[in-house]
């Protein structure tokens, strides 16, 4: 079975002070500037030569600048909702890592074609082919290939910002990336709503042009295994999850029940096998276990096995900024008529 510290993890993408930061960066310093070079590089060549264009297809891009974690598939499939109430046949394009964020896409939007591969111009241009006018990337930000008609970047209220870059913190790029962004929302889901104001102001500084939102990614209901609806989960609580931000979900749990809350994490996009469902169960004794949704893709399977489960469902609440972006949905709608 494979554990990983959470904390550690925490601490990497919060950024901070301390021995544990300085040895960080010390270590880690030398491949964080040939890391910035490349990319520097990188994103010469395609302010240069821009990105190719998809015959008869519009794109919205929906990206990040750090590494996982910051609602970017949620935010995808509302989008995608968003376009198709304004009569447009969207698909949504993934590099097909993890297939949990393939499952959830089928199940929030599930008449809204998924193609999946690691070539999402190919990926964009089959579902070009297939009928769809306009396709939505998840986790297209960085995919400079693939010319967009509208670049969405979120950035997480719960990481240090400005960060540091890979592999001393969390940021693939430096934040002044953002000024290619045509727009930038702050998402959060334990951070306060004054942190995620103070980032919006900062960005606004850095990328004057971007259009500016803020989203709270908010315990919205409870589910069992199934997807079926549950009682919220009583007593204390073992929260399980393979995610980007174990913390921030253990977090939002004890935030909402009487009961103490434990965490056993495992690596973002792990594979439970049989072993893992073993330690599990003997770590809950009797305790209810709660998990992502994310998760529960691959441990319905074990469903008989686990006992009392309860899937925490997130919903996508605008705190600022919704009908800037709305109106710019509009816009693209009408150019793509």
């Amino acid at each position: 079975m494979i554990f990983h510290d959470a904390r550690l993890l925490h601490h990497w993408r919060v950024g901070g002070g301390g021995v544990l930061r300085g040895a960080l960066t010390l270590l880690g310093y030398p491949i964080a500037s040939s890391y910035s070079a490349v990319m520097a590089l990188r994103n010469s060549h395609y302010d240069r030569v821009g990105g190719q264009k998809i015959p008869g297809v519009k794109v919205v891009s929906v990206g990040n600048l750090v590494v996982g974690g910051t609602g970017k598939t949620p935010f995808s499939a509302w989008v995608a909702k968003e376009l198709k109430v304004r009569d447009l046949s969207p698909a949504i394009v993934s590099r097909g890592y993890g297939r949990d964020e393939l499952v959830l896409h089928n199940k929030w939007n599930p008449d809204t074609p998924v193609v999946a591969d690691s070539d999402r111009l190919k990926a964009a241009s089959l579902a070009g082919l297939e009928g769809a006018d306009i396709v939505v990337l998840d986790d297209g930000f960085q995919h400079r290939r693939i010319a967009r008609d509208f670049d969405i970047v979120l950035l997480s209220a719960e990481d240090g910002f400005p960060g540091y870059l890979l592999p001393t913190g969390p940021y693939r790029e430096p934040v002044q990336s953002l000024r290619r962004a045509d727009a930038v929302l702050v998402t959060r889901r334990t951070a306060p709503c004054l942190v995620a104001e103070k980032i919006l102001a900062q960005v606004r500084g850095i990328a004057p042009e971007a259009l500016t939102a803020a989203i709270h990614l908010s315990p919205f209901a409870w589910q069992d295994l199934r997807g079926f609806p549950a009682t919220p989960p009583d007593g204390n609580i073992l929260a399980v999850a393979a995610v980007a931000r174990p913390i921030e979900f253990s977090q939002s749990i004890a935030n909402m029940v009487t009961g103490t809350v434990e965490l056993m994490s495992f690596p973002d996009h792990h594979d439970y096998r049989s072993d893992d469902i073993k330690k599990i169960c003997l770590a809950a004794r009797e305790r209810t276990i709660a998990v992502t949704e994310k998760d529960a893709v691959k441990l319905a399977q074990y469903d008989d096995i686990l006992g009392e489960v309860r899937v925490l469902v997130e919903r996508v609440r605008w705190e600022s900024g919704r009908q800037e972006i709305e109106r710019a949905l509009d816009k693209l709608a009408g150019a793509t008529a």
